[in-house]
């Protein structure tokens, strides 16, 4: 049988927040690790397959120029998009409370 646990005096209550924000803390730098060292690994491959000449830099650096407009195209055809169905949502609104 267990003996009642006397009232927790507040040091230990002290020393238990901080024992719980030390493992949260080091349980937040175990995942921030895991995500370096994968993207370490990653940075290797791409250097390996760069210098191996399996990827060659200048094709790459093209297509993210490439790729880097495209985005802008599009983000310039959402934006106008979006602008267009603020117009119609205005006149829709409009035309709701006109009736």
């Amino acid at each position: 049988m267990r003996k009642p646990r006397p009232a927790a005096v507040p040091e230990f209550d002290r020393l238990e927040l901080t024992i719980r924000r030390l493992l949260e803390a080091h349980d937040a730098m175990r995942r921030r690790l895991e995500a370096a060292e994968a993207r370490v690994r990653e940075l290797e491959s791409a250097l390996q397959e760069v210098s191996g000449g399996r990827i060659d830099p200048v094709t790459l650096a093209e297509e993210a120029r490439s790729l880097e407009q495209r985005n802008a195209l599009l983000e310039d055809r959402l934006a106008r998009a979006r602008e267009s169905v603020e117009r119609m949502m205005s006149r829709l609104q409009f035309t709701v409370e006109e009736q």
